[in-house]
């Protein structure tokens, strides 16, 4: 019923509707989109380590821009038609949004602590980082701090001798 097999003229085997790149590359920025400029709290304490509105806007746009360079090019390269790209990005459009509301649903309602502390959550080590802190940016400051650390230490000894 979704399927169509690709014609003899088209490139690549199997089938060709919806465009399964297109739904994915669509997907992914629309996801990280809504992610940074919607449900990302940059933390504002530390100076210099969050990134600003514009920054994530740009990034939401290049992300844009690439998931429509990666539709264009299954075209240009004559492995899908323009229909079968337009399903695949309407695909990605609908499980991007879907997936969003539904997880924030879950967060809204409790589902997602709750699930934290189940027993298996919790054996292995699971944590809700979304809304504590960056991954990225704690593994700088960490990284930030060791250096640091190391640079002291190094003096230090240096002194002593």
């Amino acid at each position: 019923m979704w399927t169509i097999s690709i014609p003899t003229e088209m490139f690549g085997k199997g089938y060709g509707m919806p465009s399964s790149h297109s739904q994915f590359v669509v997907f992914f920025s629309l996801s990280l989109t809504l992610f940074l400029l919607i449900r990302h709290v940059p933390d504002t304490s530390i100076p210099g380590s969050s990134s600003t509105f514009m920054q994530r806007v740009a990034l939401s746009v290049l992300a844009c821009v690439c998931a429509g360079a990666v539709s264009v090019s299954r075209i240009y390269l004559n492995y899908h038609t323009p229909k079968q790209v337009l399903a695949g990005g309407a695909a990605g459009v609908a499980c991007g949004i879907s997936w969003f509301w539904f997880s924030s649903y879950l967060r809204r309602e409790g589902w997602i602590d709750w699930a934290l502390e189940t027993p298996l959550a919790r054996m292995a080590r699971m944590r809700d980082l979304l809304i504590e802190e960056d991954p990225v940016e704690a593994g700088w400051q960490k990284w930030q701090r060791r250096k640091l650390a190391s640079k002291q230490a190094s003096k230090a000894s240096g002194k002593l001798n």
